[in-house]
């Protein structure tokens, strides 16, 4: 009678007198630890994939919704681009434009900002008004017939 390996998921080879001389075994041993590998893999991937439906939202009933507005930082950022291109023509990285821009952005007192963080409130007020617009008008239920028709009726 010969031994078996012990099902511990190592894949080492047994000794020739503990296997009675086989490698048979230690082949064996070896392709059940893979198979133990597999299996766990296998078992695993199911549980990922509802995470990825879940995330999808109807786009017919909030085609008309508006839109959050950018922050501060995004305002600065379309002047410095435009800057930063005028005086560096031979950039084209959104990368190296984007760090250079978070660099001058973090070096900037708060004077500087200001005039960014006014447009970014005044912004910001224009959307929490058009908010409650739209919340009322989805409350009372008068969206727009157009939202709910196909366009290939």
């Amino acid at each position: 009678m010969t031994k078996k390996a012990p099902n511990s998921g190592l894949s080492r080879p047994l000794s020739p007198s503990c296997s009675g001389g086989s490698n048979r075994n230690a082949e064996l041993a070896v392709k059940s630890s893979e198979n133990v590998r597999r299996s766990t893999r296998l078992r695993l991937q199911p549980l990922r994939k509802p995470n990825i439906s879940q995330k999808k939202k109807p786009v017919k009933l909030r085609s008309k919704m508006p839109k959050k507005p950018p922050t501060a930082f995004f305002y600065f950022l379309e002047d410095f681009r435009k800057q930063y291109q005028e005086q560096n023509p031979e950039v084209k990285s959104m990368h190296e434009i984007g760090k250079s821009c978070g660099e001058k952005w973090k070096s900037m007192i708060y004077e500087e900002k200001v005039k960014y963080y006014d447009i970014a409130t005044v912004k910001r007020e224009e959307f929490h008004r058009e908010m409650t617009e739209y919340n009322k008008r989805m409350e009372l239920g008068e969206h727009d017939e157009s939202e709910t028709d196909s366009d290939y009726s």
